[in-house]
Order: structure tokens, then sequence, then C-alpha cells
């Protein structure tokens, strides 16, 4: 059955069909409900090229990725983010553009993309403080969701973000109970919003004891295994040597446990350490046993739940900007103890 053969079964026209299908505000309840129904009862699978005809939406989502960020899409978080708005767009007959562009040309594929009607909105990735693209974006009328904050945005947006000031804060807290005083922090590149977030948080569980955070001992680089590895190089390399670290992403855990093993130290007992993002699908934290003790918040998850606010913002564009913060979960595993007594 086509879209003109189920319009006629309900006598109704197939540009209205279509909108109640796509979800498109004008249509009312009764009406959606009675469409959605019949397209059940007769089986009926929309045709994406009479969608686009009819209601003259692309059906699809853009993702832009400038390539001063382009090892993201190398990494496992990108990966689990794209796997869960992946189901959603998927589940709503939407399509998924990736677009890999040079930073100069990031602002003209927005334009261009707005302009070919190649796509109905996007997911704006890695958002720095201030950030232009949420102006550039806004003035586009294309609709967008932002995975994270930008901190300082003049005007109000989409977004859906962890909270990473409370994540960070509570970790410190957790290792400063310990008895740990020399605390490392291994953080991702803070031009980027969530690493200047998770900064304060650490420093402010730092401030709330009574202590002053150690430049020698905080670092901020992409967030891969040898960096992670550099890092503690360096902090376990000071004249008093860090006895904890805390990690923005796995990878970095990984380097920072290849550095102390290397120092036939044993995470866990000699030196502590706390990682960011756990609960990934192709790189576990363990099987039973937690091995990192991790801040455990679900990328996939948050992709699923932008990807759903982008839809609803597409059907309904002049609806108030939506926002979502999820709160991480501490995760203990085998790589946290008392801090060791000199």
């Amino acid at each position: 059955m086509n879209l003109k053969e189920l319009a006629a079964k309900l006598g109704l026209s197939p540009t209205t069909v279509s909108r109640a299908l796509n979800g498109y505000p004008e249509v009312n309840e009764a009406t959606r409900e009675r469409v959605v129904s019949a397209a059940r009862r007769h089986n009926y699978r929309p045709n994406a090229r009479a969608i686009r005809l009819a209601t003259g939406r692309a059906l699809a989502v853009g993702h832009v990725i400038p390539l001063d960020t382009r090892s993201e899409i190398m990494n496992p978080i990108f990966s689990d983010f794209i796997a869960g708005s992946g189901e959603v767009y998927s589940r709503n007959g939407f399509d998924m553009l990736l677009s890999i562009v040079p930073d100069e040309l990031e602002e003209s594929t927005y334009r261009d993309l707005m302009s070919r009607g190649t796509v109905d909105g996007v997911i704006v990735h890695a958002p720095k403080t201030n950030d232009p693209r949420i102006r550039t974006l806004k003035d586009l009328g294309l609709p967008f969701v932002v995975h994270g904050r930008s901190t300082g945005a003049d005007l109000d947006y989409n977004w859906v973000d962890v909270n990473n000031r409370r994540a960070f804060q509570r970790a410190t807290e957790f290792l400063l109970d310990l008895g740990h005083r020399r605390i490392a922090l291994v953080n991702g590149l803070e031009v980027m919003d969530f690493a200047v977030r998770r900064r304060i948080g650490h420093t402010d569980a730092l401030h709330a004891r009574g202590l002053e955070p150690e430049l020698r001992l905080m670092s901020s680089t992409e967030m891969t295994e040898v960096n992670g590895w550099r890092a503690a190089e360096a902090a376990l390399s000071q004249p008093e040597p860090a006895t904890a670290f805390l990690c923005a992403s796995m990878l970095q855990g990984m380097g920072v446990r290849r550095s102390i093993e290397g120092r036939g130290l044993k995470m866990g007992r000699d030196i502590s350490v706390i990682i960011f993002d756990d609960d990934l699908s192709y790189l576990r934290n363990g099987e039973d046993v937690p091995i990192f003790t991790a801040t455990r918040s679900s990328v996939k998850e948050a992709g699923k739940l932008a990807a759903e606010m982008l839809l609803a913002v597409i059907n309904q564009p002049e609806s108030p900007p939506q926002h979502r913060l999820l709160e991480a979960e501490l995760i203990l595993g085998q790589s946290t103890g008392p801090a060791p007594a000199f």
C-alpha cells in the first residue's frame, strides 16, 4: 500500500497523512491517532522519497565535524553517541549525514546544508566557551541541539549535557575522604567547555577542604592513552609525587595505569585512579568488578536523548529551548584505596 491508497481509505489528503505520520503539530491528535492506527493495520511503510516531496523535509540530520577534532570520530565516546542517536533516527525514518570539513569551512558548511535543504537539523559536538556556532545556527534558523553546553553564550538554545562540574567535584571529594592530598588532574583540552567545568569541580572540592590546586599536577591534553601516560610520568616524577589521579576519560586512565605499573607500583594500592565515562560499548571497564573507579554516565543514552530532542525541535520549531542535565554516578572499582602512609 502506498501513501495515496492509505489516504484514500482514510478520506484524507496525502499531505495530511504524511504530516500526521511525521508528527507535525498542525495535525490534531485525533487525526494523528487515526492515521497511525490505520498505517499499522494495513502494514504501511512510508516511502522516504514521497515523504520528502509531500512535506518538503530532507528526513536527515547532520553531524559536522571540523578537522581539528577529527580524532573524535575514532574515540569510543563519539562512537557510542552516534550509535545512540542513530537508533533514534532509524526508528523515525531519518538518515544521518556525517560531514568532515576543514575548520575554516565549518560555518559555510552549515549555511550550505541549510540553503540546499540537505538536512532538517544538526547536532553540535564538542562545544567551546562562547561557541560561535550557536549564534550562526540560531541566525540561520536551522534546528540544532548541542551535546554539551557553552559557557558565555548570550542566547538560549537546546542542549543535552552531563553535570561535569559536579561529577569531578564528587570524585575529588571521594579521593580526599580516602586521605589523598596530592591529586593530579588529567583533563581534556580546556578550550572545550566540558573540560573547564571539570577543572572547576575539581578545584572547588580542593578549596572546600582548604587546599590549593597545584598547577604542576594539572594537565590539559587530548584524551588519548599516550597523553595519560605522559601526564602520569610528569606527576609521578615530582619531588612530592601525586598519590591519586582524576582522569577525564578511560583512555587517559589506561595511560596512567601504564605509567604506574611501569614504576613497579600497583594501581589501587600505591596510587589511586578515577576515570570518567566507563559505560562504553567497545571499551569495557572490566567484567563483574570494575577495574577503574569511575564517574559513569551513558554516552549512548545521551545520544538517544539529543536525537529525540532534535526531532522534537524539527517537528515543533517554535517551542522554547529544551535542556537536559544528566548526573554521573560514582562507581567503585579496584583502582582506588587509602592514601599511602609515608
